[in-house]
């Protein structure tokens, strides 16, 4: 079993060295011998410069129970600091893996998060693409302060196993980390991002040949170029690394 000790150091964040149906086992196990919520979140270059910066979200991430190799340049990161071959496994591909453990396990999933339209179509997709997926509850992201203890019951009445929250980074993270004790039958919580999305069709996924090609990020620039603000730190993140190996090379000459 992994444990935290096995974790990736990269630079200022931390990654898993899992592989997809690693990842999976370890998700079944949480749903058969958890007795809380365990996160599951999607770490890549751009968490390198954000989750430091904020200590309840550093403090959330480093104590998550799994940490997926989401983008490419944390694998390539992992081979090339830790000497470690890992492959990539996308938050965005995860989620059907969840859904076929839900149905093998025979258990509930609560969704949380995006527009109304969003959450109701992927909701009505995936109960199509995997049947006898039971979504025992579902709401739109648009849940005001005052009104969180009322999702909250929604939730625990639910007795979903398994929530999936689409409120976007940082935000879904922070959720976890104020909310997960009130928790009382989620055994998993995988912080999905904009996932929905992609689910409803209303964010086009990059087409085959560049998910193989491990340049999704680059097809996502080119067809949404607000991202630029947010990509803008992976040559950064690039250098970094390349400034990290170098140190290790000159301390091992030393």
């Amino acid at each position: 079993m992994l444990k935290l000790s096995d974790r990736l150091n990269i630079l200022d964040i931390w990654v898993d060295p899992v592989n997809r149906e690693e990842a999976v086992e370890r998700a079944r196990s949480f749903l058969r011998d958890g007795t809380r919520p365990h996160a599951i979140f999607a770490t890549n270059p751009e968490k390198n410069y954000s989750v430091p910066k904020d200590p309840l979200l550093y403090e959330t991430y480093k104590n998550a129970d799994l940490l997926l190799p989401d983008g490419i340049g944390m694998v390539i990161a992992a081979r090339l600091l830790c000497g470690c071959n890992i492959d990539r496994v996308p938050g965005s591909e995860f989620i059907f893996d969840l859904c076929r453990l839900a149905v093998e396990e025979n258990c509930g999933l609560f969704v949380y998060g995006s527009k109304e339209n969003v959450n109701k179509k992927s909701v009505e997709l995936l109960q199509q693409r995997f049947p006898g997926l039971n979504i025992s509850g579902r709401s739109n992201g648009y849940v005001k302060k005052e009104d969180m203890q009322e999702l909250i019951r929604r939730i625990n009445d639910s007795r979903a196993k398994i929530l999936l929250i689409a409120l976007g980074s940082p935000n879904q993270e922070k959720w976890f980390a104020i909310y997960k004790d009130s928790l009382k039958y989620v055994r998993i919580v995988q912080a999905v991002g904009g996932t929905l999305d992609t689910i409803a069709g209303t964010v086009k996924r990059a087409p085959q040949i560049w998910q193989r090609c491990s340049a999704e990020w680059l097809y996502r620039l080119i067809t949404q170029p607000s991202r630029i603000k947010r990509q803008k730190v992976l040559p950064l993140f690039a250098a970094a690394v390349l400034a990290a190996k170098l140190r290790q090379l000159l301390l091992r000459r030393g």
